[in-house]
């Protein structure tokens, strides 16, 4: 049975805000948004050449704390020039640590919401296509 994560809920305190710096910053694809009624907004964004989107709004139950999601990870081919063309956006992206094969560079959303950009080498990754280390 295939299982597949395609949408992963944002807590976040203006959605306005958020759509703003996930599009105009981020670079996200505006997939909808949409006000299906009774006070519901539902935004969904989808980082450019990914099967997994982020979602958030407003009126759609408990979403969390804003700033709560932590960590998530953008796997980028090329980590210095995805972190060039975020700070050239106006994101607040950290330097590029590297972990031996793994580079990771963290930025956070104006709540507080953290993201790991994360290239890895072929280096760090097995013959059968797994990363080393993993079982």
């Amino acid at each position: 049975m295939d299982m597949k994560l395609e949408v992963v809920p944002l807590p976040v305190t203006d959605p306005d805000r958020s759509l703003r710096f996930y599009a105009d910053q981020v670079g996200f694809v505006l997939d909808h948004d949409v006000r299906p009624g009774n006070g519901m907004r539902v935004i969904q964004l989808t980082p450019p050449g990914s099967a997994c989107s982020i979602v958030f709004g407003s009126g759609m139950g408990d979403g969390g704390t804003p700033g709560s999601l932590r960590n998530l990870h953008l796997v980028v081919a090329d980590i210095g020039a995805a972190r060039s063309q975020l700070v050239a956006r106006g994101v607040g992206v950290t330097g590029v640590d590297d972990l031996g094969g793994i580079k990771y560079a963290y930025f956070e959303d104006p709540d507080g919401n953290s993201w790991a950009l994360q290239e890895i080498s072929r280096a760090a990754v097995r013959p059968d296509g797994a990363r080393k280390g993993a079982s």
